[in-house]
């Protein structure tokens, strides 16, 4: 039985044991279905095999040839992947657009008994529900930005709101980068689809008659693009700002970067470009601190001479409500769950 869906919501509530994506490993890489095990009934070179023979050769042998390999391999998976369930479990499966693939792997589990169903259009008709989330209408949600310049631990301070029961979209932790110059994370970043996905089911999940607090960030977290119906609710969303001494700011820094801060090469080879918008003579500043290993005094000069510069310029851009300050002598965990509790009290004004 091949199932539909209308909203996001409804098919991520599709109520099966489990979603099976039977996509090859890239297409599955680039993005898929929230909690999708990936058992390719044809992998990455043979999906490209298929094709090439399709284009060039002819439909008919190309299906011929794609239907034992994908028989071969969904034998495999039952075998091994799947030998462990019981008569009673149900799957969901899906691949590109619901077609042969898809649709071969879910005759082949029914036949065994499994009460196997598939998403009619596949991965295609959930991304278009993602995209229709993100893309084509408002954010059902009142949005609140955490803001403050760089290393007032906003993002430790919107974790402690979330352990407090606080909703929160944690857009760092799902882009996989730390949002500033030198944010990049070991392992890199998800893809533009992969990071929509999570942002768009993170939504899905939340109630919209509460709260959802956001790091104030720029229309950009590392080469990832915030969609239209996010950022603009964001560009109008009242703020709570958070300050810290300066000291406070770059020890905490000092910490949280450490593992670029010991990388001299890939901070040199970061900061170089910077010659264009700081100077030279800036520029050049920096590189002798990387060279004496001086972490700290770098991180006091990035902070003097280009991150708070740079958000006080960006924050001037946008006139928005101030729904709180909230001044930290230090930035210890104590101080960063006192103010999540003060942020907690601020976020009860907005619930609907």
């Amino acid at each position: 039985m091949a199932l539909t869906f209308q909203t996001l919501s409804d098919f991520l509530a599709h109520g099966h044991d489990t979603v099976i994506d039977v996509r090859s490993p890239a297409e599955y890489a680039e993005d898929h279905v929230p909690g999708a095990i990936n058992l390719p009934v044809l992998d990455n070179d043979e999906r490209a095999e298929v094709g090439t023979i399709y284009v060039q050769e002819s439909s008919f042998r190309a299906r011929k040839i794609g239907a034992a390999m994908v028989f071969r391999n969904a034998a495999n998976h039952i075998e091994h992947s799947l030998s462990a369930y019981e008569g009673g479990w149900r799957p969901l499966v899906y691949c590109w657009r619901g077609g042969q693939r898809s649709g071969s792997f879910t005759w082949m589990l029914s036949q065994i008994g499994w009460r196997a169903e598939v998403v009619q259009g596949g991965y295609q008709s959930y991304r278009r529900l993602v995209h229709a989330a993100l893309y084509e209408t408002s954010l059902p949600h009142q949005l609140v930005l955490l803001d403050g310049l760089t290393g007032t631990a906003k993002t430790e301070i919107l974790q402690a709101v979330e352990r407090l029961g606080g909703q929160v979209l944690d857009l760092e932790g799902l882009a996989r980068h730390r949002g500033s110059l030198l944010g990049a994370r070991p392992g890199g970043q998800p893809s533009q689809k992969r990071f929509e996905s999570y942002i768009a089911c993170a939504f899905a999940g939340m109630d919209p008659t509460r709260p959802v607090l956001v790091e104030a960030e720029a229309s950009k977290i590392g080469a990832r693009i915030l969609p239209p119906s996010l950022w603009e609710a964001m560009k109008t969303a009242p703020r709570i700002d958070v300050e810290a001494p300066f000291e406070a700011r770059c020890d905490y820094l000092v910490e949280a970067y450490d593992d670029i801060l010991s990388d001299a090469e890939r901070l040199r080879a970061q900061l170089d470009p910077l010659r264009t918008h700081r100077s030279h003579a800036v520029v050049d500043g920096w590189i002798s601190l990387i060279e004496a290993g001086d972490k700290r005094g770098l991180t006091a000069r990035l902070m003097a001479d280009h991150y708070d510069p740079a958000y006080r310029k960006a924050r001037a851009r946008y006139e928005v409500d101030g729904l709180g300050r909230l001044s930290l002598k230090g930035l210890a965990p104590q101080d960063r769950l006192a103010a999540a509790e003060q942020i907690m009290t601020l976020l009860q004004r907005f619930a609907r």
